[in-house]
């Protein structure tokens, strides 16, 4: 299911040095779409580059939609509004939706895009003069996703600017069937859902939750030196620890601080998923089946990042730290092959009373993996995030003023130094 394939394809002279990473096989667009993209590429200068993603996985029963939107059918009539974070700005884009965990056919009935009300975050609410609808295959209204496939939208003309918020509506009438659905429960952000076709209304009522479901890429058409910084990590990546609906987690800060900055060209890609692991267990695939699908085959895609690795450690019982830095070369030499700018980062601190992970044998392996990371040459850049947030006197903790409550997880405060303290040099 997630085998991975990259789609060299020559046509002609001007776009014969033009490398294609394509989706994983199951995501992959047609030949005739890839046809057509590198000659646009080759025309126009322009490519698609990821500017937002939302790592796939495995709805847990217990982040399913609230009833009655999981009974029956789930989203049976119903329409979805979930609200986007845009990194890059394009004036054309296109939207992946996927259905890699369903565990029946998933069919999207109608679909609409527009600009959320106000430009916020988790609002139910569109300017109904922005809306557009989204189309499949080249002009259909509808589509069906079939089990462990994902499709893109039509491209279409939308404009979006950097940091800006997109608002995609889903209508289902049949609903997919079974409780086996694609999502990603680590939103941080407010979804909402109401029976009927909404997907034009300028508002909702209903119910909402804080997950997101099936949209899992928003890709821009974008000039040539654009590219994507893809971000493979755990909890601490997808925001435990930051507010609701305010967009401020870690790589969030951090493309704030990117565009003040000027640099506007990169997109910045949040593939991490709470509970996730590099070797086994953990929630959502483990970092070694999925980091084909969530790095090397998404579009545009020049640096890769590694922060991950806690959960591996504070679920061992040691001796994890070797399995670790093994795996971070494999997935290492995967990416150099590919042509990617490799970024290994620093396991942050996990000491503490209450915490479980805490232990001084699981605190020898986090400093093991962390002396590797910065010394071994393995990655083409590193940062030492556990020097950041850390507490200087007590380096098995993190520091007071970074410490989310659970002694884990940074809070507000520790991801805007995450952000501050990335070396910005690495993009020049």
């Amino acid at each position: 299911m997630w085998s991975s394939v990259t789609m060299r394809q020559s046509l002609g002279s001007v776009a014969a040095s033009l490398l294609l990473l394509s989706s994983w096989v199951t995501a992959a667009p047609s030949v005739q779409d890839e046809k057509r993209d590198v000659i646009l590429q080759a025309r126009e200068g322009e490519k698609w580059v990821a500017t937002w993603t939302s790592m796939p996985q495995l709805v847990e029963s217990n982040n399913m939609p609230p009833s009655p939107f999981s009974s029956g059918g789930v989203f049976k009539d119903a329409t979805l509004r979930q609200t986007l974070h845009m990194s890059i700005g394009a004036d054309r884009i296109r939207i992946q939706i996927s259905n890699t965990f369903g565990g029946s056919d998933l069919p999207i009935t109608a679909a609409t895009i527009a600009l959320p009300t106000g430009g916020k975050a988790g609002v139910s609410g569109i300017d109904a003069s922005t809306v557009k609808p989204l189309t499949f295959n080249n002009g259909a209204e509808s589509v069906k996703i079939a089990r462990g496939q994902v499709v893109y939208t039509d491209p279409i003309d939308f404009k979006i600017a950097p940091q800006s918020m997109i608002t995609i509506s889903l209508y289902s009438q049949p609903g997919q069937s079974g409780s086996s659905i694609t999502g990603h429960p680590g939103s941080r952000t407010t979804s909402w859902m109401q029976a009927g076709n909404r997907v034009k209304d300028a508002t909702m009522s209903g119910s909402s939750t804080k997950h997101w479901y099936f949209v899992s890429a928003v890709e821009a058409w974008a000039p040539s030196n654009a590219s994507a910084l893809i971000i493979l990590g755990d909890s601490i990546t997808d925001g435990r620890g930051s507010t609701d609906d305010a967009n401020n987690r870690w790589p969030d800060l951090l493309l704030a601080r990117m565009q003040k900055a000027g640099i506007t060209h990169i997109g910045v890609n949040n593939q991490a998923a709470g509970g996730n692991t590099v070797l086994s267990g953990g929630l959502g695939p483990p970092l070694m089946q999925r980091y084909k699908r969530d790095a090397l085959s998404m579009q545009g895609v020049k640096y890769v990042m590694l922060f991950i690795g806690v959960n591996d450690i504070g679920n061992s019982g040691g001796g994890v730290a070797s399995q670790l830095q093994n795996a971070f070369k494999t997935v290492v030499a995967d990416c150099k092959k590919a042509g990617f700018v490799t970024i290994g980062a620093t396991v942050t601190a996990f000491g503490g009373q209450g915490q479980s992970y805490s232990s001084p044998a699981r605190e020898q392996q986090r400093q093991q993996l962390n002396q590797w990371i910065l010394t071994s040459g393995t990655f083409d850049h590193t940062v030492d995030f556990a020097k950041i947030v850390d507490n200087p006197s007590r380096k098995d903790q993190l520091a007071s003023q970074y410490d989310g409550g659970d002694h884990l997880h940074p809070n507000v405060a520790g991801f805007q130094a995450m952000a501050d303290g990335f070396p910005l040099d690495i993009f020049k």
